[in-house]
């Protein structure tokens, strides 16, 4: 086997913390990613990986190495980089790869990428929507579009972006029938679509009101947002989610929004890349757009 893909693979099992997600992510099979690890522990004589029947934990050779495969992994990166921009002349051309939340990502993100291509007809760009935390090293990722704070990092570059805002909002035909309420407490009253991936216990949060969530109910909840923006705009009940999901729909009035000065304090964005000193064409290029777009002042 590649000895450089085995360690990619062993980076992504110690960051994921499971061979099944470290099979998702390198897009192997859970077999394939058992045969890399035991590979890397013969060629090595050494055991990387503690294992039991419910969890795993790294050795400390096993914690030792990981690094040594980071700095590896993150050299051929570069090495990489270099090749492919003398190749190239300076000009945006090869293989772009791009992590962002499933959201943000199939709404936003989506569309800026389709304006590159247009612009760059020498790149190809894959983009992975997932709401798991990629590795970009392990995982070649060249951008990451992420949602929340961020920790310290001396490896990566982090650009900010447009804050994630939620939206409470409803269809007129809704708020015809049963009301439009002036104050999120009134919400008790109504029909609210939720979310099944959200924690039932956590509730709707607005600003200024009270310091405890709304637990708030409905007839109808979905682990999808586009079925739930779906049955907001045909009048099932109000809807919390997130602003990029619902802009069309508010610009056009299908869906009318509530409690502007009391929403939910909105979530910092970022789109992060490795640290290089010259990045490449293809790089450069995608981020000048993203910021144009999705910038603070877009």
């Amino acid at each position: 086997m590649d000895k450089l893909r085995s360690m990619a693979v062993f980076v992504a099992v110690a960051d994921t913390g499971s061979f099944a997600a470290a099979a998702q992510a390198q897009n192997l099979s859970a077999v394939m990613v058992g045969k890399h690890i035991h590979q890397l522990e013969a060629h090595l004589g050494a055991r990387l990986l503690q294992r039991d029947t419910r969890k795993q934990r790294l050795t400390e050779i096993g914690e030792s190495f990981l690094e040594d495969c980071r700095r590896i992994l993150d050299q051929v990166r570069h090495a990489e980089s270099v090749a492919e921009r003398l190749r190239h002349d300076g000009q945006p051309s090869g293989r772009l790869r791009i992590t962002a939340p499933v959201t943000l990502g199939g709404n936003a993100v989506a569309t800026v990428v389709t304006e590159f291509l247009q612009r760059h007809p020498e790149v190809a760009v894959e983009l992975v929507l997932s709401d798991r935390m990629s590795d970009l090293i392990a995982e070649a990722f060249d951008v990451a579009i992420r949602i929340g704070p961020l920790p310290d990092s001396d490896h990566l570059v982090a650009r900010p972006l447009r804050p994630y805002r939620m939206i409470v909002c409803a269809s007129p035909e809704y708020l015809r029938e049963h009301g439009t309420p002036s104050d999120p407490r009134e919400l008790v009253d109504h029909s609210c679509l939720n979310h099944l991936l959200w924690n039932h216990d956590a509730g709707w949060r607005f600003e200024h009101i009270a310091a405890e969530p709304l637990r708030l109910r409905g007839r109808f909840a979905s682990n999808n947002g586009e079925a739930l923006r779906r049955a907001a705009v045909a009048g099932c009940g109000i809807l919390l989610q997130p602003e990029v999901l619902l802009a069309d729909d508010l610009a056009a009035g299908r869906l009318l929004p509530l409690f502007a000065e009391q929403l939910p304090p909105p979530r910092p964005v970022h789109l992060l890349y490795p640290r290089d000193r010259q990045p490449l064409p293809k790089l450069s290029r995608f981020v000048e757009l993203m910021l144009e777009r999705m910038g603070p002042a877009a």
